[in-house]
């Protein structure tokens, strides 16, 4: 049994360790663990559980003889070489740091648009907007599903009217932006691209951002899916062909994890599925008559940064290696740019505590310096109110201030890839691509992962994983400090951000405004060529690209497309 390291300053007293010249390895360790077990008994209140945040059993001590077998060449390399393992640049952060990019989006298009700016004010690098839940799941304001949540968690856009808004005073062609949209990726990427227009920007030349857009962690995951699993993803493959021949420079999907770890999964689960659900998309990619190379560059991760410091560089590093192996080797890409996988990474959501909610601001400087060791090329620092409402303006400012302070007093940027060589990391790198690949053999046996999510696969691994951190908590072997350890009696309230319900009104008059002063004639004619073009083999994008140019809504053209692909429900898991 492994038993974990004494709390710092308990008072009872270990059997001293003294090692000596003619002591070997092996008696050496045999006397530390003596030790540890003596040290241990001494103490009953400390839980003898000593694993990662996802239960990875972890080992005492990780000696060069561990990893001797390690290639150095094969499976780490060097920083900008295959496999990729030390970074996808040759020169780290010594070139160019990581894009700050702040998730903001709250209220109405003019609300947040006055976010976007202040952050950019105070420093951020890139736009990463959040949309309301109506949005997400293609109902306009005026919906009846729509009630209570215009605005709330996320901004409201309903026409591309709103989005003329968000963007207002933001030049398209100076700033990257990221769009956390999945089931409406089209119509808002469309959207997107109508107002870059409207400003005078060459979309092929100077647009580049990034969009979610990945369906597969809806159904897994987070839920928030409209159209069965197959329609949807050819509105994805529809969007790598398009944007492909039109903005060259926007990553068409991100393929996301980070919804899967706040799901409950453990770190291996959320890396072994993410890269399965990329490997979906280029295999769908490919069925549809693309080139890999012509798509694949462009594809792009999200990874959630939990707690685990070590865990989550080893997953990144994983994850890197995994990539460039499997489009090299199992899809046959030849351009090196295919085999480099880039991502963003988000400090865990679901780490944060209402309980005690200072200390958030301790949880996600760990986790962000985890990102940044394990290279990640774009950040969000989550506010320490964001368990308990949209940030205010203050916290937003100090979780932007995080990953300043690491950046630019840290010291890590100086350095490539700092971790590289540690036993303990190359090990637990090595047992996350081994794990993975082992959970890609398992989706490959179902037939893809589609067909896994069909059969609930994932669904049920997670639900799995859930539980059992569940109980671990609940049994004290895991701590959280300020929940189930350090608990205060009495707590002071903090300010939290309030959206009125008025917004609602406003919200739903000016879409009416924009309804009877466009051109309904060409609004329907738009509608009536998506749902033709849907029905049979058309590109959809330039379709969609028509609807919203129309002042079409998302509700609208979602119901557009609703009439021909169906909705999908989701079969129970047990």
């Amino acid at each position: 049994m492994t038993v974990k390291n004494p709390p710092v300053g308990a008072p009872a007293k270990a059997t001293t360790y003294k090692s000596t010249a003619l002591e070997t390895m092996a008696e050496a360790r045999i006397r530390w663990e003596r030790a540890q077990a003596d040290l241990a008994e001494k103490r009953p209140f400390w839980k003898q559980d000593f694993t990662t945040v996802s239960s990875m059993e972890v080992p005492h001590l990780v000696t060069a003889e561990q990893v001797a077998d390690i290639d150095p060449v094969a499976e780490i390399g060097v920083p900008g070489e295959f496999p990729y393992t030390r970074g996808i640049h040759p020169t780290g952060y010594r070139g160019r740091l990581w894009t700050m990019r702040q998730f903001a989006g709250f209220g109405s298009a003019a609300d947040t648009n006055a976010r976007f700016k202040y952050l950019l004010d105070h420093g951020q690098t890139g736009l990463s907007v959040a949309f309301h839940l109506p949005t997400l799941y293609g109902y306009d304001s005026d919906h009846e599903l729509a009630r209570g949540e215009v605005g709330k968690c996320g901004v409201a856009v309903d026409t591309l009217a709103d989005m003329e808004t968000l963007f207002d005073g933001i030049p398209l062609d100076e700033v990257s932006t990221s769009m956390t949209i999945n089931s409406t990726a089209p119509i808002l990427f469309a959207m997107y691209l109508a107002v870059a227009e409207k400003q005078g920007v060459n979309i092929a030349r100077d647009v580049s951002g990034t969009l979610q857009n990945d369906i597969l962690k809806e159904y897994i995951a987070q839920k928030e899916y409209i159209y069965p699993p197959r329609e949807s993803m050819r509105l994805i493959t529809d969007q790598f062909a398009f944007a492909g021949e039109q903005v060259p420079r926007w990553n068409t999907i991100s393929i996301s994890g980070y919804h899967i770890r706040e799901a409950g999964s453990t770190a291996l689960q959320e890396l072994a599925f993410t890269l399965r659900d990329g490997m979906e998309y280029v295999e769908y990619g490919i069925r549809a008559g693309l080139d890999v190379d012509d798509f694949a560059p462009r594809l792009s991760f999200f990874f959630n940064s939990h707690n685990d410091f070590f865990e989550e560089v080893a997953k990144y590093r994983a994850a890197r290696r995994i990539w460039a192996t499997v489009m090299r080797d199992r899809y046959g890409a030849r351009n090196p740019r295919s085999w480099t996988l880039r991502f963003h990474t988000q400090t865990a959501g679901c780490s944060l505590t209402a309980q005690q909610p200072y200390n958030n601001v301790v949880r996600t400087t760990i986790q962000a310096l985890a990102a940044v060791m394990g290279g990640t090329q774009s950040l969000h620092t989550n506010a320490l109110d964001e368990t308990l409402a949209l940030p205010t303006e203050e916290n937003a400012r100090i979780a932007l201030r995080t990953q300043q302070i690491i950046a630019h007093e840290s010291g890590v940027t100086n350095t490539i890839d700092p971790l590289g060589g540690s036993y303990f990391v190359e090990e637990l790198t090595r047992r996350m691509v081994d794990g993975a690949f082992d959970y890609i053999r398992r989706i490959d046996e179902f037939g893809g992962m589609v067909e896994a999510v069909e059969a609930g696969f994932p669904q049920r691994e997670i639900m799995d994983a859930a539980f059992q951190y569940q109980r671990a908590f609940e049994d004290k072997e895991k701590l959280i400090v300020g929940v189930n350890a350090h608990v205060l009696e009495e707590e002071e309230p903090i300010e939290t951000l309030y959206i009125s319900d008025d917004l609602a009104d406003q919200q739903i008059g000016s879409m009416e405004v924009v309804k009877r002063a466009r051109d309904a004639g060409a609004a329907e004619r738009t509608l009536d060529a998506l749902r033709t073009g849907a029905a049979g083999e058309a590109n959809t994008m330039p379709l969609i690209l028509d609807c919203v140019k129309a002042y079409c809504t998302v509700g609208e053209v979602s119901d557009a497309l609703r009439e021909v692909f169906g909705t999908y429900e989701e079969p129970a898991v047990f």
